[in-house]
């Protein structure tokens, strides 16, 4: 198998990833994430605390009816 690298104008990249999906094709995502963005990451993770912290599905409820009220 061969492998391409493309850049996409992020006005397409969804198009392009469902064509990807429906052809079968294997995308890979390459993030060029910077340390310093990496270290205030670690940095909250350190800091937070258990009872603080919500369930994913919880979270994601509440952000789509955030979401909905705004007719996002």
């Amino acid at each position: 198998m061969r492998e391409v690298t493309l850049k996409i104008p992020d006005e397409k990249f969804e198009f392009y990833m469902e064509l990807f999906e429906q052809l079968g094709l294997e995308a890979e995502m390459e993030y060029n994430i910077p340390e310093e963005h990496k270290e205030i990451v670690r940095e909250r993770i350190r800091n937070s605390k258990a009872e603080n912290l919500i369930p994913w599905k919880n979270a994601k409820k509440m952000l789509d009816h955030i979401a909905d009220s705004d007719g996002i």
